[in-house]
């Protein structure tokens, strides 16, 4: 069966606001290392790993050996009513790594559900449902987490169960406070934040909840300190923070371990997901042990932390320390972006180059101006794919292209992808 046929079929069977790649979209069937194969035998580069989630990349000997190893015991599920051994490892670990002091940690998964467990804890210990979520924020598919989305591209409901105020901070380069510097720009964005607390809300809220770097609003990094001068507010007030860590966790922003380590702060409670498993389907909670434990009802979760996805992440996590993936993050990660600047100086359809580590964002404007141009992110979207690269999009305005390879990219490979997105971008700019 050709591969247009299979789109055809899944078109016919499955909800038409279920995105999928490219004009001609490519099932992959192989892959290895940082490249995949799809059914018609075309390679390319992976430069979007599942959307961040396979971070060691393709095929790794320790990571297929620690699920093969629990396979072989038969045991591929038991739910969280019996001890999971390496569910308690790997909480172990995350506890350790969060920096939260007296951390405890639930498993999900994903990420969507990571965040509603979050905001569950938050409102449940603060006897609140109001929220703080930054503008272009996206926190998941759920009911409370599309309820505090700040992209209205992926939030398709005003229903919700919280009450929700959103803040400044998130999409600096389209920000009304945008062109100040760094320090002007998070005094701005504290006083609004401020002013929204004494103007939208009783004062008695649950917890702002944000990504450090916003990874479906297209890569926003806002300045080093922000969250600092936000929990300073927040301090104030007994509200609790939040660190959406569901893309900018496991070292993937090469400075830090956890993306909001970038702005000198130790949130109350981290979510996580993607780059954990590797592909398996595993998020989870890091927290406060008492905003942890402040559920009075009883719950269990019955897939969350089973033997195999706690197996898989273990081995993928040991892997990322025992290799400092986050530091080959921060080189190359440096690297793609001084030459995507490059590129930017002689093409004008790059409105905006920013990221870190292997997390980056490239926005693409109409030639000569602001104005966004998903229009031109399609054009590149196709254009590298037929080069053989395989790349993201998202923005508010769907026309940033995202750029977040598995984590053991190589040198050769990060120049590879360089000649192909210059390549690709200069043949639409022309």
């Amino acid at each position: 069966m050709s591969e247009s046929e299979l789109a055809a079929r899944h078109r016919a069977v499955l909800p038409k606001w279920l995105a999928l790649y490219y004009d001609e979209p490519i099932e992959i069937v192989r892959a290895r290392g940082r490249r995949v194969t799809d059914a018609d035998g075309t390679t390319y580069l992976d430069f979007f790993a599942g959307i961040l989630t396979n971070a060691i990349g393709y095929d790794v000997a320790e990571i297929s050996d620690a699920v093969r190893a629990q396979f072989d015991t038969g045991v591929l599920h038991t739910s969280t009513l019996y001890l999971i051994r390496k569910q308690v490892e790997l909480a172990e670990q995350i506890a350790q790594l969060s920096g939260i002091p007296d951390a405890k940690v639930f498993f999900t998964n994903s990420g969507t559900e990571a965040n509603e467990t979050a905001l569950m804890l938050a409102t449940q210990y603060r006897r609140s449902n109001q929220v703080l979520a930054l503008r272009n924020s996206y926190h998941g598919r759920a009911f409370a987490t599309v309820g505090i989305t700040g992209n209205r591209g992926w939030s398709a409901s005003s229903l919700s169960p919280l009450k929700v105020s959103y803040v400044h901070g998130g999409y600096r380069y389209r920000d009304p406070f945008g062109g100040l510097s760094d320090a002007d720009y998070v005094k701005a964005c504290t006083d609004d934040l401020r002013d929204v607390l004494q103007t939208t809300t009783s004062g008695d809220v649950a917890a702002l909840i944000a990504e450090p770097i916003q990874g479906v609003g297209g890569f926003n990094v806002p300045p080093d300190g922000l969250f600092a001068a936000f929990q300073e507010v927040l301090d104030e007030y007994g509200i609790l923070l939040i660190s959406d860590e569901v893309q900018t966790g496991w070292g993937r922003t090469g400075e830090h371990f956890w993306g909001i380590q970038a702005h000198g702060v130790t949130p109350d409670a981290m979510t996580f997901a993607k780059g954990l498993g590797n592909g398996l389907a595993i998020g989870g909670v890091v927290a406060r042990a008492d905003v942890m434990d402040s559920l009075t009802a009883n719950s269990i979760s019955t897939f969350g932390g089973n033997p195999v996805a706690t197996a898989g992440a273990k081995a993928t996590l040991d892997y990322l320390l025992d290799n400092d993936l986050q530091g080959n993050a921060l080189k190359l990660g440096n690297h793609l972006i001084a030459g995507l600047r490059d590129l930017g100086e002689r093409c004008d359809i790059v409105g905006d180059v920013r990221g870190k580590g292997l997390m980056i964002g490239v926005e693409l404007v109409e030639s000569g101006g602001k104005d966004p141009s998903p229009a031109n992110a399609s054009a590149v979207l196709e254009e590298t794919k037929a080069r053989g690269l395989l790349v993201g999009k998202g923005g508010l305005h769907g026309n940033v292209i995202r750029l977040a390879p598995p984590m053991t990219l190589t040198n050769e490979e990060a120049d590879e992808a360089l000649e192909i997105l210059s390549a690709s971008i200069e043949e639409v700019a022309r």
